[in-house]
């Protein structure tokens, strides 16, 4: 219980301060010792409040025209992902998404170092925003949705209540599925409940820090944990 606790503190506090990759690190914590189809489910269900919690607060920084076509993309990729799954090779595809995911943290890095501000191009835009769908809703990663939140928001508030908006939505829909699947089970539940202190105090502590850290090296810690992210996928693919 004891991981299981410090992985809820640690994750949940990245999740306060960046609005995203809380799955990344809960994952990497217990996946030493643990079944995937064990965390998961107890994730999800820990993940779900801090959305609506950090939409709550951030909810004058919504633009329902950034996260509405996100989240019908998220909800899209579910759906061929159950066949997709069954017939790829899923590693070969995370490996492929992972290398994306650090080119596109890599540019947004030395785009945050130039002076001159570069105009986005709305093709490339349209392209992360529909892989961005695709790779969360398939694999419950949003490491490329924050690239394409992060590049459409002005700072980190407009990015956390976009962002976790989509994640709403995506989680409402996984609750069912893992609910009509029996992965989310009594035992399931009660392993989450105990760990919701743990969930508040890490969730907390991440806002606080994001209110006292200036917004630049906030917005740079997001696209660290953007290229972390996609590090992580690749070594996952290999």
């Amino acid at each position: 219980m004891f991981w299981w606790i410090v992985a809820t503190i640690c994750a949940f506090f990245v999740k306060g301060l960046c609005g995203f990759a809380n799955t990344l690190v809960f994952t990497t914590v217990l996946s030493f010792g643990n079944n995937n189809v064990n965390i998961s489910p107890v994730e999800l269900l820990l993940g779900y409040p801090t959305n609506m919690i950090l939409v709550w607060k951030e909810q004058k920084s919504v633009k329902w025209r950034v996260c509405l076509p996100l989240a019908v993309l998220v909800i899209m990729g579910s759906i061929p992902g159950v066949l997709f799954l069954k017939n790829a090779d899923t590693g070969m595809v995370k490996l492929l998404f992972g290398v994306v995911i650090i080119f596109i943290g890599l540019e947004m890095l030395l785009r945050e170092f130039r002076t001159k501000k570069v105009k986005q191009s709305k093709v490339l835009l349209s392209i992360i925003g529909v892989l961005s769908g695709l790779l969360c809703g398939l694999y419950g990663v949003g490491a490329l949705l924050g690239a394409y939140v992060s590049r459409v928001t002005d700072d980190s508030s407009a990015f956390k209540a976009n962002i976790c908006v989509v994640f709403l939505v995506e989680n409402t829909f996984r609750i069912i599925l893992y609910t009509l699947w029996g992965i989310i089970t009594p035992s399931v539940l009660r392993q989450a409940v105990l760990l919701v202190p743990a969930m508040l105090i890490g969730l907390m502590l991440g806002m606080v820090s994001g209110k006292v850290l200036d917004e630049g090296i906030v917005k740079k810690i997001v696209i660290v944990m953007l290229v972390v992210s996609g590090a992580a996928l690749v070594m996952n693919g290999l």
